[in-house]
């Protein structure tokens, strides 16, 4: 550890014993108050834009996109339990051919916010709408299911999609190319929610959208704010997963994240109603050790997304499987826990699995148990047996400049060096470092990265980082890795409907994969958010590690 780690180390443990509580057990003197409805909750953003486009966004079910814009099913999350589907515009849908085709059957009394009601083909027309060109951007795992979807490229000059029917007014018929369980699930996201059909052809759609939500968008500035009003045609009598509390919600953009926190830290004016939607940096946390009220408006997940380091699989000397098992005793975890946090309860739990918490079926296991610190001696003698015994050739170590990868990395490469294997690190700048490590070829060994899943199913954990088919081309297989019968078992896991037996074929893949070693899971990584005094209900289910802005509310 570094002078400046040890530090920061320190100081960060007076606010341990905040943290460590996690989101829904604060310390003594934090409980929240009751939320009231009125007043104005205030969300203070370090970007300068949110995107109010269903078909351009990637915005969880629970967050930003959700104020505005329903979908066709949403996620119930609630602290102590793990995510499920749960009705929004319409039920969770049925499948009468084992998951091939699925109906689902809208509400009655929907309302766009100008008064118009929400029908089968304003919902058909949002999602035939993501796949134009010129509407592309938003989360697209619809878009290789949906028959037709393939080749389609929208409504907009009269084509529509083979694969989407629309009997009547509620009823909305799905036909996939291949059975997929988890298709209530794909329909939570943005690109699910209505647009009235006709509309959203404008680029600038985005600002002015037309809503299905609490709340409706009636002034948008870039990089300056986005003031939501509430929807005078939205009733909690037809919606069950969003509380629609303050009469009014503001986004301000373009906020440095340093200057959120101590605005929220002083706790004045206005933004006593606000919180951050950006995380606490650990420099950030140490400064509140002392603060007694800050501390108490804390608020941490109890785990999120899974950070792991990523090798190149199909590149020798890596295209070894022993030489990469030797890798997941060689890491020192807690190392890199001190690395991304300065303390390894805020940084978040040591990793030994594929799928996160939170997400129903998984389950906990350690096929290389060993202590965090990692075991040296052991990775050399894999290393020997594997045909290296003076250690590997020196590795090609490529992560991005942003969010402390390169001082994790350091971390990493201390460690691997204990072990024989030594490694250059390469930083890049994002735009590069996507390219070098998502494009069609890649000269890279190692990476460092993180994934926490776009929707609630361990299939989000699992094949977005494992399938063949996401290797190049914009994919997140950074491993490269392919294995036939990995591939077989992914499609076996997505086609099973019952949720049960689909959550035992993902754990059974999660050790099936780590069994070839493709990666080594470091932690689950933690996130803490700051509020003002004011805000109400804020809080972090167990699953995503992101507070629910449909249920945060104001006090008088």
């Amino acid at each position: 550890m570094t002078r400046s780690r040890a530090a920061l180390a320190l100081a960060l443990a007076g606010a341990l014993a905040l943290t460590a509580c996690g989101a829904n057990e604060p310390p003594p003197g934090a409980s929240q108050a009751q939320a009231t409805r009125g007043g104005t909750l205030r969300i203070l953003l370090d970007g300068q834009t949110v995107n109010y486009d269903p078909a351009k966004s990637s915005s969880l079910a629970i967050t930003s996109l959700g104020l505005v814009h329903r979908r066709l099913t949403a996620w119930h999350n609630k602290p102590g339990e793990p995510a499920k589907v749960v009705p929004d515009l319409a039920d969770v849908g049925k499948t009468d051919d084992g998951g091939k085709t699925w109906t689902f059957t809208l509400q009655e009394g929907l309302k766009f916010s100008d008064g118009t009601p929400i029908t089968a083909a304003d919902v058909k027309w949002g999602v035939e709408r993501s796949f134009a060109p010129a509407f592309s951007g938003g989360l697209g795992y619809h878009k290789q299911l949906i028959e037709g979807g393939a080749d389609y490229r929208g409504p907009f000059e009269g084509a529509e999609l083979a694969g989407i029917q629309t009997p009547d007014d509620r009823t909305i018929k799905f036909t996939l190319v291949r059975p997929y369980g988890d298709w209530p699930w794909v329909v939570s996201t943005p690109a699910f929610a209505p647009v009235p059909k006709g509309k959203g052809q404008e680029a600038d759609y985005s600002e002015h959208p037309v809503a299905s939500g609490p709340y409706q968008l009636v002034e948008y500035r870039k990089g300056v704010e986005a003031r939501l009003t509430r929807n005078p045609n939205w009733s909690t009598d037809v919606d069950k997963v969003r509380a629609g509390l303050p009469d009014e919600v503001v986004f301000q953009l373009g906020q440095d994240a340093s200057v959120i926190s101590q605005r929220l830290v002083a706790d004045s004016g206005d933004d006593k109603f606000a919180f951050g939607a950006s995380f606490v940096s650990p420099a950030q946390l140490a400064q509140l050790a002392g603060n007694t009220s800050a501390r108490q408006r804390l608020v941490t997940s109890k785990s999120g997304a899974l950070a792991y380091l990523a090798f190149n699989t199909g590149k020798a000397p890596l295209d070894n499987p022993k030489v990469r098992e030797a890798f997941q005793y060689a890491v020192d975890k807690t190392s890199y826990q001190i690395a991304s946090a300065g303390n390894a309860e805020l940084a978040g739990d040591i990793a030994t699995t594929l799928i996160t918490e939170g997400i129903a079926g998984r389950e906990k296991f350690d096929l290389y148990p060993t202590q965090p610190a990692g075991d040296p001696e052991k990775a050399k003698k894999l290393l020997a047996e594997a045909g290296f015994p003076d250690g590997l050739p020196e590795l090609d170590f490529v992560v991005s400049k942003s969010n402390n990868y390169p001082d994790k990395a350091q971390s990493v490469q201390a460690s691997l060096a204990r072990a024989g294997i030594r490694t250059t690190i390469r930083t890049l700048d994002s735009d590069a470092y996507t390219t070098e490590t998502t494009g069609d070829t890649a000269t890279f060994d190692l990476t460092l990265s993180s994934w926490q899943p776009d929707f609630p199913s361990a299939n989000a954990n699992i094949q977005p980082l494992f399938a063949s088919s996401e290797i190049g081309g914009g994919g997140y297989n950074l491993s490269r890795y392919r294995n036939a019968e990995v591939d077989r078992l992914i499609g076996e896991a997505q086609a099973t409907v019952d949720p049960v037996e689909a959550g035992r074929k993902w754990a059974e893949l999660d050790k099936r994969i780590l069994e070839d070693s493709p990666v080594v899971p470091l932690i689950y990584t933690r996130n803490s958010f700051l509020r003002g005094s004011k805000v109400a209900n804020l809080f972090i289910a167990d699953f995503p590690a992101y507070p629910n802005y449909l249920q945060v509310g104001v006090t008088p």
